[in-house]
């Protein structure tokens, strides 16, 4: 297996005996929902979706495989995923072909797909790896698998000794309890350990802070996460550390701000 990162996305490129592109969280027609709440932007969704055919046609991928919360509102369609989601999947699937593990998001996705495009929501193995969104239990069949999921956007933010501060798109990829989710552990000599690699949003304003994605873990996977394991890897593939370590740091800053009365 050969993984490529890119940083221009965020993508995955996963390349067994099919080259794959993997896409998390493009959330098209988030801004239809922000003005809802009174934050009123334009449609980004031209923008997302030109760096998103950047990225393919970067990638050179033989299939697409999108992670879920295609599009953004809840619990229905909005005018702007109405007008905008059947274009932007045409001009997709004219590049490529398309895999879509619906997300939470994703109510009434189907009726813009074709026949062989929507996959189980709870996920399915491809080419030897497991992919589904990640706010359901995964299907036990993917026990035994590194596990790729979305629906967590994980993001870093590193700070300095003077308060300079990066945040920024990461993976987190950590060992999962496969008994508590349920997996199949296929028989083989020796233990066998299950990973799950959780991919950040393509989605520019959609980022979640991992450290709070630890503390306080709200689908399956996360909060079966082995934490003394996990790592963390920025977009471009620059391995970070521990999770361990922003962890401890982070516990830091909050007794030198109770010490300080903050």
């Amino acid at each position: 297996m050969k993984l490529e990162f890119i940083k221009d996305g965020p993508a995955l490129v996963i390349e067994n005996t099919e080259r794959l592109l993997i896409v998390a969280d493009l959330h098209f027609g988030i801004e239809a929902d922000l003005a809802a709440h009174g934050m009123h932007f334009k449609s980004h969704s031209n923008e997302r979706l030109a760096r998103l055919m950047r990225t393919i046609d970067a990638a050179k991928p033989d299939r697409l495989i999108l992670l879920g919360d295609v599009k953004h509102s809840i619990p229905a369609l909005t005018r702007q995923e109405w007008a905008e989601i059947p274009g932007i999947l045409g001009t997709i699937r004219s590049r490529i072909p398309i895999l879509v593990f619906p997300g939470n998001h994703d109510i009434g996705i189907e009726r813009f797909l074709e026949q062989g495009e929507l996959q189980p929501k709870e996920g399915a193995v491809i080419d030897n790896i497991a992919y589904l969104h990640g706010h359901t239990y995964p299907a036990p069949d993917l026990g035994g698998h590194l596990i790729i999921t979305g629906h967590h956007h994980p993001q870093v933010s590193l700070h300095d000794e003077v308060g300079c501060s990066l945040q920024a798109p990461a993976y987190l990829r950590a060992a999962v309890d496969e008994k508590a989710l349920g997996l199949k552990i296929p028989d083989r000599t020796g233990p066998v350990i299950v990973r799950a690699l959780f991919v950040p949003a393509f989605n520019e304003i959609a980022g979640y802070d991992i450290i709070k994605i630890a503390r306080d873990p709200f689908s399956p996977l996360s909060r079966c996460m082995k934490q003394d394991n996990a790592e963390i890897i920025l977009a471009d593939g620059t391995y970070i550390g521990p999770l361990a370590m922003l962890l401890d740091d982070d516990a830091g800053e909050e007794k030198e701000g109770d010490r300080r009365g903050v």
